[in-house]
């Protein structure tokens, strides 16, 4: 058998990110060769995820990263929080906020097949989970761009385990960089963290859950007098579409005004209008 140097080992390691053990015994079942080491170790990493695939992933981190006008939001879940604060996995975190930049499919598959630093991501993946022993995967990730007369904004919450991103377009680039209309657009941000509503407005509601609801609602009204049982539904389904659509929900900072309410009199503050397009929330659970 071919003697393993101490070099080799250092060498496989740097590459690897692996122990010592791991990789001198790489290196011995390859009499040497550190790109096949290389190879032995990047299957273990396949053979503790297919070991592990039912295990939850509860832990992890969510990530934001701006360039060239566009923002992500990236989650990479694992299995527990010691791992979730290990350096090598806040470092993949963030390589695939990196990575989802580069993209425009924000599917996990898609991001996997992404190259980075001449391999796939999920080749990445992979070698992380042979480092942490623990199933780790790509989870929610959602890319914005806003046009000039609009920005984005973002919230993550204090434990790296949740947060929302909004595009918001205005009626000028004036408006758009005005600093207290962004800081709204940032609180509207936490607001959607902690409330999580289902939709932006009524429009985009998935109408199939509206049916849904109003069945709900005529199922409970059906024993009252029937020249009052349309308007009961209504009233309920009004109610049920304030507490699910953003626009309408109440403002967490200020319940006197709604989330639309409170973004315009921000934008009228700074002498222009604004409104939400769009807004996505990422948690880990």
């Amino acid at each position: 058998m071919s003697e393993i140097t101490a070099s080799a080992v250092m060498k496989l390691r740097k590459m690897s990110g692996q122990g010592m053990m791991d990789c001198k015994n790489a290196l011995k079942e390859t009499a040497g060769d550190v790109e096949k080491a290389m190879e032995i170790l990047r299957k273990k990493g396949l053979a503790t995820m297919a070991k592990r695939a039912a295990r939850d992933t509860s832990e992890g981190k969510v990530v934001v990263k701006s360039k060239d006008g566009s923002t992500v939001m990236v989650s990479l879940c694992c299995e527990t929080d010691f791992v979730a604060k290990n350096d090598d996995f806040i470092a993949t975190a963030d390589k695939l906020a990196e990575v989802a930049l580069t993209g425009d499919d924000m599917s996990a598959e898609a991001i996997g097949a992404i190259d980075c630093d001449g391999k796939l991501f999920s080749e990445v993946i992979t070698e992380l989970v042979s480092k942490t022993g623990e199933k780790t995967e790509i989870g929610d990730c959602a890319k914005f761009s806003a046009s000039d007369k609009g920005f984005v904004a973002t919230y993550t919450h204090f434990d790296d385990k949740s947060g929302a991103m909004v595009e918001i377009e205005c009626d000028s680039s004036a408006t758009a960089s005005n600093a207290d209309l962004q800081k709204v657009a940032s609180e509207i941000c936490m607001h959607i963290t902690a409330v999580k509503p289902v939709s932006l407005d009524r429009d985009s509601f998935d109408p199939a859950v509206i049916e849904k609801e109003r069945a709900f609602a005529a199922e409970q009204v059906k024993d009252k007098p029937a020249n009052i049982i349309d308007k009961i539904i209504e009233g309920k389904m009004n109610k049920f579409l304030a507490d699910n659509c953003l626009v309408n929900q109440k403002f967490v900072k200020n319940e006197d005004l709604t989330v639309e309410q409170a973004l315009s009199a921000a934008a009228k503050a700074a002498g222009g209008e604004a409104k939400i397009v769009k807004f996505t929330r990422v948690e880990i659970s």
